[in-house]
Order: C-alpha cells, then structure tokens, then sequence
C-alpha cells in the first residue's frame, strides 16, 4: 500500500468528511417500502455487418476477417419501490469514448428523462470489437467512413435498447454476492513472455467475481450481472469476437436456458489472462468465470432491499506537464519506430495546432456511485489499473463492486508509483491521456471524488469490519 495514499485516506477521515450525518436524501431511502424491485432486459447484436478495422490493439494491419463470436449491446434497467429507475448498460467494444458517451447520455435524457447518474455504461474491452475511434487504427478514408456508420448505429443501438428495457420492466428480486476466479495475471510485475516458465506471479491482484441476480417472483431468472477484471485480449487475430466475457455470457446462458447474461469489465487495466493467444485458451477462461458465477447463483446470496440512490460527477485531472509542442509532435509523425496508432493521434493533434487550437490541459474523469439496497457500486472511466478496487475495497468493504472502463474510456489510469516506474500502464504514449500527463495527485482527487459521491448515496464505510493498513 503506498504510503501518500495512505496519507490522503487519514486526512479525510481527519477533515470529518464521514462524520456528519447520513443525508436528507438518504434518510429517505430508510423509510418503509411500499414495493418490491422492477426489472428490465434488453439486448442487441453489435456484431459488423462489414469487414471494418477492429480495436483494441495497434499492431493490426488490415480490417475483420471473419467473426469467432457475435458481440453485443446489454441493458439492464431497475426500478426501486419508489419509482427511482437507472439503468446498467454493456457494450463489448474496446473502448468508448467521451465523443461517443455524450450524445448517448443526451439521447436517453430526450428519449426517457434518464440523466447522467441513472445511466452506466460499461466496455467489456474486447479487443476484438470493431473499432470506435477514426483517427487511431486507419488513415484510409474509406475505413474511416465505415466506423462512422457504425458509431452511428451503435448509438441508435444502444438507446433502443434502454427504451425496450425500460418498457419490459416487471416485478423481481435482486440479490447480491461475490465469487473468486483466478486467471487474471499482473503484466507489470510478471514479464509476459516468461510467464510459462514461472512457478508463481506477482501482484496485485483482485480475483473477486461480483454477481447481482435477477430474479423473476415466480423464482425463475431474468438476468445476471456480473465482472471480473482483467483485460478482453486472450485473442490476437482478424476475426470479430467478445473474447472470454463473450464464452462467460455463452456458458451461462446455456446454463440458465431465458436468462440474459450481462458482463461488466472490473478496473483491470493492468491485468491480462494466461494461458492466451488462442480460442480454446478463450473459451476456457469464459467457462472458468461461468463456473465461479454459478457457484455464486447456487449458494445463499445477500438479498437487496429496493432502494435505489446514484450519484455521478466529472472531475478535471490536471497536468504536471505542458502538452506537447510542434516540434514534439512532428518528430512522433516522422519516426518510424512509433506505432501507427500514436502517429493518427500525433498527426490529429497537429492539425489542431495548425487550426489554431490548443490541445487540452486538463482531463474531465467519470466518477459515478450507485447504492443498490446495502450494496455499493463504484464506476470509474479510463482503463484503470487493480490498485483502485483494492484501495477502494479497503475503505468500503471487500463486498463492494468496483468497474472501470465505464461511460468513456480512452487511456490507463494509473497511481503515483506507476506513473513514477513508467512502463506500458504507466506511460502508455508518450504524453500520456489525450496529450496529457497526469498529476501525481490525480489518484488521491478520484478516490476523494468516491468519498464525496458515497457520502450522498448514503453509504458508510467499512474501516469497523477492514483497518486500512498503517492507519
């Protein structure tokens, strides 16, 4: 545990953040029921019609070849005793970005008078999506045209399919609990390429499997959400797929015959799964995580009363350093050691420049809390790495769910002593987000952000039942 964090947790525990009273709004969510749960599902096949340009990695040449799996779009609404409505949605893409995200959320306030806080929207990170970004993975214009359609559609996809949930909403129970699997890997502190030859890997790690059941009242199952975290990269190739959460979904489907199966990728931006590379390796990992979701649905589980609060904020990460200048931009363009992918978004920021614009020196990052019953669920954007659920784990409970890559994503979000080691996490370009090298406290401003967002939910910590290490 790094000390500085440490540091940052004492002090705001010493500030009184947590010593006030419970909310007004809260208190609210303690009167008597009058109802139960509702619930809602809805999904549709993202799966391109078309060879495209596939996400994820930035080594790839060429468009799709072919489809191993289809992927899909997955809502999940709920509604409390008291009329209070949000929504779960899951893409398998890579990544969303802000561009993407906005639009959607502007839609669904039109379409169902839902706002930011009502709605999250998770990337299972595939890396075998169809890409969502135009200026990364092709220069061709053609290509390019084609991931514009499909953003396009996806966005349409995606609000019809939060209507539809919306509109299928039916009495239910929910309930809560956590399974464990263990094939995620920490590609920081276990050399990728060695990995067969060792005995033991090095952390950290978060195995936990959260699962939130769905359950229709004549006890039959309506869906089941659940998360691992650990990056949706096992395959390498051309073909279209979801990678393991696709097989995980599969299995359980298959498992539980009208039930919809539902991922949401965990903060696993530094985790990756092993054995790899291969489609069996794949499936075998989406059977794992299948098997540990089960044993979860087979034993007794933490019922969820039906109260629903949620809370969501943007915070500006700043800068320790200037974004890069001309000169720095025109040497990333003309190297050939750099990967094409860094050279788009160097040629892009150039064109900024050349348009007169400035590149941005501050960072807006999605912070979002939900208390479902007793349970608390943490959502944060970017691609964040393992030491944020563990951290966050510590201050609210082991049993709190915690998911990265959620409502828009593009970089790593990495903690003061990874930004300090460097490395692929910890300096994935080489000006960081966006253009942007983050702070060293950017990590202490986002763990404060959940503090403050938890606190307007209602929900307490857990430091009576989990001590905080040197506290």
């Amino acid at each position: 545990m790094q000390k500085g964090y440490i540091k940052n947790i004492l002090l705001l525990l010493s500030t009184g953040l947590f010593s006030n009273p419970v909310p007004a709004a809260a208190q609210l969510n303690q009167a008597p029921l009058l109802s139960g749960w509702k619930a809602g599902v809805a999904i549709a096949n993202i799966t391109p019609g078309e060879s495209m340009w596939m996400g994820g990695f930035g080594f790839r040449k060429k468009p799709s070849e072919g489809v191993t799996t289809d992927i899909w779009a997955k809502a999940l609404a709920l509604e409390d005793a008291k009329g209070r409505r949000a929504v779960f949605i899951s893409v398998e893409t890579s990544n969303l970005e802000k561009e993407i995200y906005e639009p959607i959320l502007a839609r669904l306030k039109e379409a169902y008078l839902l706002t930011n806080e009502q709605v999250i929207i998770n990337s299972s990170h595939t890396h075998s999506g169809a890409a969502t970004n135009t200026i990364y993975y092709t220069k061709d214009e053609k290509e390019r045209e084609k991931i514009r359609k499909y953003i396009s559609k996806l966005e349409d996809q995606v609000v019809e399919i939060t209507g539809k949930a919306l509109g299928a909403l039916q009495p239910v129970k929910l309930y809560s609990g956590n399974g464990v699997s263990r094939f995620q890997v920490n590609r920081r502190n276990n050399v990728q390429y060695k990995l067969r030859l060792q005995q033991k890997f090095n952390g950290p790690n978060d195995y936990a499997v959260p699962v939130i059941k769905v359950e229709k009242l004549s006890g039959e199952l309506l869906a089941v959400l659940f998360g691992y975290a650990c990056h949706a990269s096992i395959l390498r190739d051309y073909k279209i797929s979801g990678d393991y959460p696709s097989f995980a979904q599969m299995e359980l489907e298959k498992l539980y015959p009208g039930v919809t199966a539902i991922f949401f990728q965990g903060a696993g931006g530094n985790q990756i799964g092993y054995p790899r590379n291969t489609v069996e390796a794949a499936r075998q990992w989406g059977k794992t995580l299948a098997a540990s979701v089960e044993r979860v649905l087979s034993e007794p589980m933490n019922e969820l009363t039906a109260s629903l609060s949620t809370s969501f904020s943007v915070i500006n990460l700043e800068s320790d350093l200037a974004a890069p200048s001309l000169e720095e931009l025109v040497h990333i363009v003309s190297t050939a050691s750099y990967p094409e992918s860094l050279k788009n978004k160097a040629k892009a920021d150039l064109e900024k420049l050349n348009r007169g614009e400035s590149l941005i020196a501050t960072y807006p990052y999605p912070v979002q809390v939900w208390k479902i019953g007793n349970l608390p669920v943490i959502t944060l954007g970017e691609e964040d790495v393992v030491e944020y659920a563990i951290n966050l784990k510590l201050i609210f409970g082991q049993d709190a769910f915690v998911f990265g890559y959620s409502n828009y994503s593009l970089e790593y979000m990495g903690t003061p002593l990874i930004w300090n080691e460097g490395g692929y996490e910890g300096n994935s370009a080489p000006f960081g987000i966006e253009g942007v090298r983050l702070s060293l406290n950017s990590e202490s401003m986002i763990i404060q952000e959940v503090l403050k967002l938890a606190k307007q939910v209602g929900i307490e910590m857990a430091t009576k039942k989990y001590s905080i290490p040197g506290g």
